[in-house]
């Protein structure tokens, strides 16, 4: 059967766009994955008025109701401020109360149970952070191992149910569109919380500084990945679906900061 020279070579332009449309896509994302990570992976630590004496902070997984950590090595012995969020207890001593220079000597006490610890190094900088294990009387120096993976994991999965009923909601039903779908958010978001958690403090308001300003990075590359990988929908009705998956992902963001810990 023979073939109009015309129509094959319409058949090969046809071809030839398509390839090139798939390799263009291909390296915007490449583009966007490397953008993402040099934004959130490069260090972005800010200092100021570090004149100022340093804050402690001790966390304890499930805390004892009746835990109490004194400062006692000061004369007016202030007993640390308390915040508790999910599973975890904060007991905080801030600038006013580490105000004198020398060895810091705390009191930790529940039920019939009391001890006294002492930092082995001078604190340093804003964010002193100690765990306590209360049953073994021990203090360690930064979080428990794994809370950063557990803790990235569980708002990830929660951003990927509430903007996986979103995309549902706007009938995408193809397998590439799920496929695409969550590979993006796979990526923004699991680089986003990372960031999120590198950030240093266990302060849920800068938490959601930093997540609004994450938020921007990572709307700008799913409104680029998205139209451009997905083709099963009108580039508007992608683009549409993408701003209201991310609204109520940065709302949803606020509220699990709120109540998990950071």
């Amino acid at each position: 059967m023979r073939y109009p020279m015309k129509s094959i070579n319409n058949l090969f332009c046809a071809g030839r766009t398509r390839l090139n449309g798939g390799m263009a896509a291909r390296k915007a994302l490449l583009l966007i994955v490397i953008g993402i990570l040099v934004v959130f992976v490069m260090p972005m630590q800010i200092w100021a008025n570090s004149a100022e004496p340093p804050s402690l902070v001790i966390l304890v997984n499930d805390p004892p109701e009746d835990l109490s950590i004194v400062l006692i090595s000061d004369e007016e012995m202030p007993e640390a401020t308390v915040r508790k969020v999910a599973w975890e207890g904060y007991y905080a001593f801030y600038s006013r109360d580490l105000e004198k220079e020398g060895r810091y000597v705390f009191q930790v006490s529940t039920g019939q149970d009391q001890f006294e610890w002492s930092p082995d190094e001078a604190l340093q900088g804003y964010n002193n952070v100690y765990t306590l294990n209360v049953s073994e009387q021990v203090f360690t120096p930064g979080l428990y191992p794994l809370r950063a993976a557990l803790l990235v994991s569980i708002r990830v999965a929660l951003t990927l149910l509430i903007e996986g009923l979103v995309f549902l909601l706007f009938r995408f039903r193809e397998k590439r569109s799920w496929m695409v779908f969550l590979a993006v958010n796979l990526i923004t978001q699991g680089v986003l919380n990372i960031w999120l958690n590198n950030g240093g403090s266990l302060m849920p308001s800068y938490l959601l500084i930093a997540l609004v300003i994450g938020e921007v990075f990572v709307f700008g590359a799913e409104v680029i990945a998205l139209p451009l990988l997905i083709e099963e929908h009108k580039k508007s009705r992608i683009l549409i679906c993408v701003i209201v998956a991310n609204l109520a992902s940065l709302v949803a963001g606020g509220y699990i900061i709120s109540v998990l810990p950071v």
